[in-house]
């Protein structure tokens, strides 16, 4: 009998599913980038958030936050969306849509520094409006949407900061710098890379639009 109530117990713990699964896909000494993803209708620890982080919502979403001085928010946030979550106190967190969220967080560790994100005469966004939006900008970070429809080019531009970027769409691309180096670059929905100082033209090769978030860091 005890040996049947240890094996139910064990069931048991095996049965119960965690808050949110975490994964490190990035960490240097500028940012740490995390795919968490987070299970509904059930209540994270208390916990909190000693950086700022942009925050990238791969699934549409609701999500409920209590915090232990009484505040209270509610966020609820499209697919693809991108957002500014402050350094915050202890509080829980439950995602009161009905499906997990996988949730690309960029933990950013240092403060914002003279570092101009569109100073190059090359800035994409001057350049290329057409392809490359600001999704908001402070003095840590600018965020960009970029948007590249089936079989087109965006013309030669140029990187000033290190980057991080979400895909939202599989990535199939051949990129050129400005010494005529050609490379073929592949990326799947979800993945995220890192990038440097780069100047360069993008074609995209795949006969569906192209969607990324790219995180310029200032710090």
């Amino acid at each position: 009998m005890k040996r049947l109530i240890l094996s139910c117990c064990f069931c048991l713990a095996l049965s119960v599913t965690p808050a949110q699964t975490s994964h490190t896909n990035i960490d240097n000494d500028q940012a740490k980038v995390l795919s968490v993803t987070v299970e509904p209708h059930q209540k994270t620890p208390v916990h909190q958030h000693v950086v700022n982080r942009v925050m990238i919502y791969l699934q549409a979403g609701r999500q409920n936050i209590d915090y232990q001085d009484g505040k209270k928010v509610l966020l609820d946030w499209k697919a693809g969306e991108a957002m500014w979550s402050p350094a915050s106190g202890m509080h829980v967190a439950e995602i009161t849509s009905d499906r997990p969220v996988t949730i690309v967080e960029v933990e950013l560790k240092n403060p914002g520094s003279s570092a101009k994100a569109g100073t190059s005469s090359l800035d994409p966004v001057k350049l290329d409006s057409k392809h490359y939006q600001v999704e908001f900008e402070n003095d840590q970070v600018r965020v960009l949407r970029v948007r590249i429809g089936a079989k087109e080019t965006a013309p030669m531009h140029e990187h000033v900061l290190n980057r991080v970027v979400t895909y939202l769409t599989d990535q199939n691309f051949t990129v050129t710098t400005a010494e005529g180096k050609v490379q073929s670059v592949e990326h799947k929905a979800g993945d995220t890379s890192w990038g440097g100082p780069a100047k360069h033209k993008e074609e995209n090769l795949s006969d569906k639009p192209f969607e990324a978030l790219v995180v310029e860091l200032k710090g």
